[in-house]
């Protein structure tokens, strides 16, 4: 009588590629490991938020579609990719597909990566029409780069903590496109307004009358004050990079900052920037929200409904 085999439990499997300290220090910044449950929770985030900004935010693309087509001015990837004048029909189908395949990626169980792509080209063709009108809004850069780098993660879940290159890569894309917003708009008033003109210039004050709250307005006979807040707001530009490389209270520290002065913004001039703003998220460690959710409401996000459920454990078949 021989005794049963006692099997062997499961190898890990390791990822292809060299690992990411055999990378090099940039190596690891890119790649270093953030978990899935990260890019599930802003999967959620961004495609929760397409509707708003469709719907109220870029819907000029639908008035757009009703003007004659030789206002149409396509911007510079509207050209190369030879986008054609819009029409009411394609935009409303172009409308509904974008946001049915949202719909689909947000899930993370259906085709993750062709519904996400496919939203995020449609949105894409969106967002050019809206712009290509005269005015081109700089908030919505991180929200094209997000949409088209959270698919390549392809299935994640809310409650999988496991540490992933992909989702690392994907991570870091949003991270910078929100940075280069900043210090590109830094860049811009150097370039345009001059420096050390700009911040001594009356570029708030100007605004303040043009579109400011009643509190806003009630600021503009303080010109020191609002040129000290220039120079603040140049400064925090020009030191967004910094977002990269910050780590544990420091970061979050500094990503309260910037959700602030988004916040003092809208007081005073109705100004929001939430395409951009709500991917400051990308920077704060989501995936711990997922335990702090009741079973039904973790279900429903794509998760387990308790931990039990979302721990991979490989059970070995009788012998």
């Amino acid at each position: 009588m021989t005794a049963a085999a006692t099997p062997e439990a499961p190898r890990p499997v390791r990822p292809a590629g060299p690992e990411p300290a055999a990378r090099g220090p940039w190596g690891r910044w890119w790649f270093g490991p953030v978990p899935r449950a990260r890019v599930a929770w802003l999967r959620i985030l961004g495609y929760a938020f397409l509707p708003f900004d469709m719907l109220l935010l870029t819907s000029s693309s639908l008035a757009h579609a009703r003007l004659p087509a030789d206002l149409y001015r396509p911007v510079l990837i509207g050209r190369l990719l030879h986008l054609p004048a819009p029409t009411p029909a394609a935009m409303y189908a172009l409308l509904a597909v974008t946001l049915a395949s949202g719909l689909a990626a947000a899930t993370g169980r259906f085709l993750p990566r062709l519904t996400g792509y496919v939203c995020a080209c449609g949105y894409l063709w969106w967002v050019t029409i809206s712009m290509s009108y005269g005015k081109v809004d700089h908030d919505h850069l991180a929200l094209v780069v997000a949409l088209f780098v959270l698919p390549s993660v392809g299935r994640a879940r809310i409650d999988d903590e496991h540490g992933c290159e992909a989702s690392a890569w994907a991570v870091r894309g949003i991270q910078i496109s929100v940075v280069a917003a900043y210090f590109l708009s830094m860049w811009a008033k150097v370039k345009i307004g001059g420096f050390p003109e700009w911040p001594n210039g009356a570029t708030v004050q100007w605004a303040l009358s043009r579109r400011g709250t009643a509190f806003g307005r009630s600021l503009i006979g303080y010109p020191l004050l609002l040129k000290a807040s220039q120079w603040f707001m140049f400064l925090a530009e020009a030191s967004s990079p910094a977002l990269l490389f910050l780590r544990g209270r420091p970061l979050y520290l500094f990503v309260l900052f910037f959700a602030g002065f988004h916040a003092v913004t809208y007081a005073l001039m109705s100004i929001h920037f939430l395409p951009h703003a709500i991917w400051l998220a990308a920077f704060l460690p989501l995936e711990r929200l997922t335990g702090r959710l009741p079973s039904g409401l973790r279900r429903a996000l794509g998760g387990r409904a308790d931990k039990a459920d979302a721990a991979d454990v490989a059970v070995p078949e009788a012998a």
